[in-house]
């Protein structure tokens, strides 16, 4: 495996489990029923979580994996000049799709955990015995799709540069292309000439 790919999947690999931590550490870290206070004046008043900042920061690190992953492997779309096998086609293809369908709703899982836990010396409406809060699964969703977006789009990255290098190694190469291989039409230089005689020299030589 070459150093590039190699980089590549260590980094993009690195930046999933990151997002993944990160939005786990949230989900944990979220704003609780229990943690909201409700005034006398029937208003509920949130505390501070560092929800909201684990949440972008986890949001950023799956960009990046993804943005990383996608510039280094291409669009299969756009491999006009290379006809791959249909099955290493059909499995790239298979996880470039899911890799960006997993990647959105991640993403928006993240931005929307993050944004909703915002909500620090806010104060809400009491409706009836209830302080609204995040629902909970919602950053351990988009931590498991982060791992599943980067997951797939590491597995479309290893299809496209296998079948790059197969490629290469399946083109024959020429050594000896465009040098003559015949036999030269002059003779070396210092070659003696060859001598023509008559011939009916050896007849007179034999019956003067």
């Amino acid at each position: 495996m070459e150093n590039k790919v190699i980089v590549v999947c260590v980094t993009v690999g690195f930046l999933g489990i990151l997002a993944a931590a990160l939005a786990f550490t949230a989900e944990a870290k979220k704003i609780k029923g229990s943690q909201v206070q409700i005034t006398a004046l029937n208003t509920c008043t949130y505390p501070r979580s560092p929800a909201l900042g684990l949440g972008l920061a986890a949001s950023v690190s799956l960009m990046i994996a993804q943005m990383m992953i996608n510039v280094a492997a291409g669009c299969i779309c756009c491999e006009r000049n290379r006809q791959p096998s249909n099955s290493r086609r059909t499995v790239a293809l298979f996880s470039y799709v899911f890799s960006w369908f997993t990647f959105v709703i991640a993403f928006l899982l993240l931005l929307s955990g993050a944004s909703l836990n915002d909500q620090h010396g806010e104060d809400g409406t009491y409706f009836g015995n209830y302080c609204y809060v995040l629902k909970s699964g919602v950053f351990a969703g988009g931590a498991l799709l982060s791992l599943a977006s980067v997951a797939l789009g590491i597995v479309y990255y290893l299809t496209l540069s296998s079948g790059k290098k197969h490629e290469q190694c399946g083109t024959p190469s020429y050594p000896n292309h465009g040098i003559a291989m015949g036999q030269p039409q002059f003779p070396p230089p210092g070659a003696q000439q060859p001598v023509f005689v008559p011939e009916d020299t050896y007849n007179r030589q034999q019956y003067p």
